[in-house]
């Protein structure tokens, strides 16, 4: 059976992504800040370690865990058998996925079975549908998604929520990008008006700060999603794309912009007072990471590259490498003597070098508790 194609190109790019971002870390400059927190060792932890509970609330679900695998791809019939297994993981384990953006399987019905598929294999778990933001506007020849059109996109996966994804550092280093951007946060709050489903507007990697946060809530969204620089950067991916095309300028944006952005951990702190569920996703590679995040006061985080690259090896490597990554949030948890999600929300920590720096410049005041 021939694969349907696309003229856009959507479906190939969708194809590249993932196997730029698998070959090899596609890193920017900035890093994620995770180095710079430190959680307080509580000698005497008085609790169990098995004891230690991280089911967490979001979005109207209890996960087992506060983990997401944040949506990475679909839109290509090679990314139908990653998301099956991303989606049995979830579904094992009791925590969230979404699926990358949609616009293909809108344009092209045959391509709608590359997301549904999450749903087929993960029939309880919290789901999340995806779309652009640019999409909601006019983009030269390309009109904005209908509201019908994007309820289609949920409905495709019976997501429990929708994640509009604002990716415009992405969008201007990528030849085909779309770059209108003015109305955007108006047509945002129309859809979030409009919508039943809950909205979580996420970064794809050059993070958040607070007075952007202040207006997402504004226009209606239920959740935020840093997505913050020091994970995977986008404009590194096109830049390669660029360059693979001998698109010269493409490639010099993506090489200039390498280091644009803000580093998560600074996210995390800048977007938690606005006082929406926090995911955080940007560089997430451990568990004690993860813990640092939420020791910041994030909900959730979010996991991307980690878990594609288990996820292309197979069900069981996908499983262990989650059963370490959960292990050691575990073990985070129980030796800073938070039985809970919520207690370690409540602990202090240390914040050194560039985070520091940064928080301090942003006018946050050391220690953080």
């Amino acid at each position: 059976m021939a694969e349907p194609t696309d003229p856009s190109g959507i479906p190939q790019r969708k194809l590249e992504h993932v196997e730029i971002t698998a070959r090899q870390p596609a890193l920017g400059a900035v890093t994620p800040g995770w180095a710079d927190i430190y959680l307080l060792h509580a000698c005497l932890p008085e609790v169990d370690y098995d004891a230690v509970d991280l089911r967490t609330e979001l979005l109207g679900h209890t996960l087992a865990a506060p983990v997401l695998i944040a949506g990475m791809t679909g839109g290509h019939p090679q990314a139908a058998p990653i998301n099956a297994t991303l989606a049995r993981a979830v579904e094992r384990f009791g925590l969230g996925m979404g699926v990358g953006s949609q616009r293909a399987g809108l344009r092209q019905p045959a391509l709608r079975g590359t997301y549904a598929v999450a749903r087929e294999q993960a029939p309880t778990a919290l789901l999340l549908a995806n779309i652009g933001l640019p999409q909601l506007l006019d983009q030269g020849s390309e009109p904005a998604l209908t509201l019908a059109q994007v309820q289609e996109a949920i409905d495709t996966l019976r997501a429990d929520a929708l994640v509009v994804h604002l990716n415009y550092l992405q969008e201007v280093v990528q030849p085909e990008g779309d770059t209108r951007a003015a109305g955007a946060l108006a047509a945002l709050t129309r859809l979030c008006a409009a919508l039943s489903a809950p909205v979580v507007a996420k970064e794809t990697g050059a993070g958040m700060t607070r007075a952007q946060a202040e207006r997402l809530k504004q226009a209606g969204v239920a959740a935020l999603d840093v997505g913050g620089a020091g994970g995977t950067s986008f404009a590194v991916v096109e830049a390669q794309r660029a360059a693979a095309r001998g698109h010269t300028l493409g490639t010099r944006l993506g090489q200039t912009f390498a280091a644009w952005g803000i580093p998560t951990a600074v996210s995390v702190v800048e977007t938690v007072p606005v006082g929406l569920p926090v995911i955080a996703t940007g560089g997430i590679r451990t568990g004690l990471d993860a813990a640092k995040a939420l020791a910041l006061g994030a909900t959730a985080v979010g996991i991307a590259r980690p878990a594609l690259i288990a996820a292309l090896e197979g069900d069981a490597a996908l499983s262990a490498w989650l059963e370490g990554f959960l292990a050691e949030l575990r073990a985070a948890l129980f030796l800073a003597g938070a039985p809970t999600v919520t207690a370690l929300r409540q602990q202090r920590c240390i914040v050194l070098g560039a985070t520091a720096a940064w928080l301090e410049q942003l006018g946050h005041r050391l220690p953080l508790r």
